[in-house]
């Protein structure tokens, strides 16, 4: 058990320390918005990106959390009848479901900083 939480622990801090980083992505996005929006070109190069990128990152996001959740599911029986408390009831499952949906988030985010950053 201690070791499930340690793992638990440490992606909960990779992910935390890679959606710290969402404030950054925004102060160095903002300036580039600003001036598409002053553009009058329709083909808004990092507008675009930033909004088909959320949306990839929430569907994703999504499909990995029912995933999750699914495959935890799954072994419920196979928990309860080796005498372990199942994931489900113990809320294991749907802390790895958060992490999953975030998952998706976190590494956009970390992507976009490392591209932003070299940019400014």
């Amino acid at each position: 058990m201690k070791r499930a939480s340690r793992r638990s622990d440490r992606n909960a801090g990779a992910l935390a320390g890679s959606l710290m980083l969402a404030p950054a992505v925004m102060a160095l996005r903002a300036p580039l918005l600003a001036a598409e929006a002053r553009d009058l070109n329709p083909w808004r190069l990092e507008t675009t990106r930033a909004v088909s990128e959320k949306l990839a990152a929430a569907a994703e996001g999504m499909v990995a959390a029912q995933l999750s959740l699914v495959r935890s599911t799954s072994t419920f029986w196979l928990e309860l009848y080796g005498g372990a408390t199942p994931s489900l009831l113990t809320g294991v499952a749907f802390e790895r479901a958060v992490h999953a949906a975030l998952k998706p988030a976190g590494k956009r985010v970390k992507k976009n900083y490392r591209r932003l950053k070299t940019r400014a």
